[in-house]
């Protein structure tokens, strides 16, 4: 996410435990080794132009205002009040100078890939606005306080601990207000599948390193190919190729950032198989080559034991694809 202190250009954040780039209105977000949630306390404005990302964005504000834009209208947060964002969804974020909030990304995969998840899979996909005076803003509060507080504890289980507070906070909102898990009585048939489209994420966030195919998760889940094909872009809102290549990114960011292994040793363990695929997907969604991407966002540790042929390496493979 490209961030402007005070309306202020900056070419790129980082944070004690990772960093946000924006490509176009993309915006792709690291976490700490092992995590999928971040949480940002702020008592300084900043703007954030227009954009969109994997993580279910919360806003929970002490005081001041957060105004968000969206493209079929706006939202102003303000002391006591709390908004949640679905994953997607493009929105631009402008703060006012008193401002004093806590900005929650997580991504939603953990939660969804659980069988009982298509309820909360409705309330994902709707923009909640928790105003101070509603009943439930209290009670969404105090759990949000919770995960904040397991979050800067960094305990043993951390992340699945704020995760668990995440699943009361879907709890208490679905109890408190029904409506939230209503449907459209055209989209129920989206849902009749999701224990079997469930499994088949399992199964490919598991076996996303290997040389898996589209029929191959089709078959473990017991779908025909197309059938598979359609139903899980409907389920999910990509193709399964996208999510697939996606998964294989995200763990090759991990790798580029956190160890020193090759960049070739890292296309293999991802699951793109030789370093040319590899450095061309790279190169389409990160607009830089991996090894570029290292030595701008690698640890001091990493970079320190940067292998010299890797540059070569891959300057040699892009210019190959070229």
């Amino acid at each position: 996410m490209e961030i402007n202190q005070r309306k202020t250009a900056v070419p790129e954040t980082r944070f004690p435990d990772g960093f946000r780039i924006l490509r176009g209105k993309q915006e792709f977000l690291t976490y700490r080794e092992h995590s999928s949630i971040r949480i940002w306390p702020s008592q300084v404005s900043s703007h954030y132009d227009t954009h969109m990302h994997s993580a279910v964005e919360i806003m929970m504000v002490r005081k001041g205002k957060a105004v968000y834009q969206f493209p079929d209208g706006r939202y102003e947060v303000t002391e006591g009040q709390i908004l949640m964002i679905p994953s997607g969804v493009t929105h631009s974020l402008t703060e006012t100078d008193d401002i004093d909030r806590h900005l929650f990304l997580f991504e939603p995969g953990p939660i969804l890939s659980m069988w009982d998840s298509g309820n909360i899979r409705k309330m994902m996909s709707k923009t909640i606005y928790l105003r101070a005076s509603s009943e439930l803003r209290s009670e969404i509060t105090e759990v949000l306080n919770r995960v904040i507080e397991s979050y800067v504890q960094k305990k043993m289980l951390w992340n699945s601990l704020c995760y668990s507070h995440l699943l009361e906070m879907y709890s208490i909102l679905a109890n408190g207000d029904p409506t939230l898990i209503q449907e459209e009585e055209q989209e129920a048939q989206r849902y009749i599948d999701s224990p079997l489209l469930n499994s088949a994420m399992i199964f490919m966030d598991e076996h996303f390193p290997e040389d898996i195919s589209l029929e191959d998760v089709a078959t473990f889940a017991g779908f025909s190919k197309s059938y598979f094909s359609r139903t899980f872009k409907a389920f999910t809102g990509v193709s399964f190729t996208e999510y697939l290549t996606q998964k294989r990114l995200d763990a090759a960011i991990n790798e580029l950032i956190y160890t020193t292994r090759p960049i070739g040793e890292v296309a293999r363990k991802t699951g793109f198989g030789g370093i040319t695929t590899f450095n061309r997907i790279f190169h389409q969604r990160c607009n830089c080559t991996p090894t570029q991407f290292r030595n701008m966002y690698g640890s001091q540790e990493v970079k320190k034991h940067q292998l010299p042929y890797d540059d070569a390496q891959t300057d040699n493979h892009m210019a190959r694809e070229a």
